[in-house]
Formats: C-alpha cells, sequence, structure tokens
C-alpha cells in the first residue's frame, strides 16, 4: 500500500512545480522577520508535496513551528505533520500525529486512510526488523558452535 493508494493523500504526492513552490517561498522571505502563519503554512504544505527529502524535512519544521507556536491551527498541522513525517519514513511520528487528529475527529476520513497505511509500514518494520534479528542471532550461534568446535578440537 502506498500514498497512491490513498484517495486522500494523492495531493500530496503530486509535487508542486518549482515555479509554484518558488512564489510560496518568495512570499515566504519577503514576509521573513514577520512571516504570518498561513504565509508559513502554504510554504510548508508546498515543501511536504516535495519528493525531496530536505524539502519535506523543512516542510515538517516549519509545520512543527506553528504547531508549537499557534494553538488555534494546531489541528490544520496535524494531518500534514503525520504527512510529512510518513514521506519521510518516520512512521512512529507519522503515528503520533494522526492519533491527535483522529482523537479530536473520530470520522476524519483523510486521518483514517493515513492511519492505514502507518500501520501497514509499521507491521512490514516490524517483521523486517525481526527477521534481522533472527539473523543475528542465528548468526552469534552458528559462530559459537564453530568457536566450540575448535576448542574442542585443540583439546584432542
Amino acid at each position: 500500500m502506498s500514498l497512491e493508494d490513498l484517495p486522500y493523500a494523492a495531493d500530496a504526492e503530486a509535487p508542486l512545480s518549482s515555479e509554484e513552490l518558488n512564489v510560496l517561498r518568495r512570499q515566504y522571505e519577503r514576509e521573513e522577520g514577520d512571516v504570518t502563519t498561513q504565509t508559513k503554512f502554504n510554504y510548508a504544505w508546498g515543501l511536504i508535496k516535495s519528493r525531496k527529502k530536505n524539502e519535506q524535512q523543512l516542510g515538517v519544521r516549519l509545520l512543527a513551528e506553528i504547531f508549537r507556536e499557534s494553538p488555534e491551527r494546531r489541528r490544520e498541522c496535524l494531518y500534514y505533520l503525520a504527512l510529512g513525517h510518513f514521506k519521510l519514513g518516520e512512521y512512529t511520528h507519522a503515528r503520533y500525529y494522526n492519533s491527535e487528529l483522529l482523537q479530536r475527529e473520530p470520522n476524519n476520513l483523510q486521518a483514517k486512510s493515513l492511519k492505514n497505511l502507518i500501520e501497514d509500514k509499521l507491521n512490514k518494520e516490524g517483521l523486517v526488523g525481526a527477521m534481522i534479528m533472527s539473523g543475528v542471532v542465528g548468526a552469534i550461534a552458528i559462530g559459537g558452535l564453530y568457536i566450540a568446535s575448535l576448542f574442542k578440537d585443540r583439546r584432542k
């Protein structure tokens, strides 16, 4: 399952053109020192949509600032914070923000759909992690048996 499978998140997969993102960036830079919350949000939204990890990270940072500094805007930041962290592969953070949104809006279809994607990724990561740990434990056991056999052969 991917973001393309989410009707509501598909918009986040379609990045803005570089011209569109530059319009948002220029507006943000023009207001530097006294950036309005809306300008910062618009720029962060455009950055989250990017395919470039560094731009997504900046978008998440800007949204986190809005979340901390503007309690009246927290609700609208939650979904995009969850989505941004999801796109960055930070599924635990994505789950946190998405859960916060679902607590406030249990019927939010975007958040419900995103929850399924996040849980799917976390389950896959858990499975991969368990397989890696099994391999590590197995390798240690085999190595231990090999070392034990060397000592056993030396005693003879």
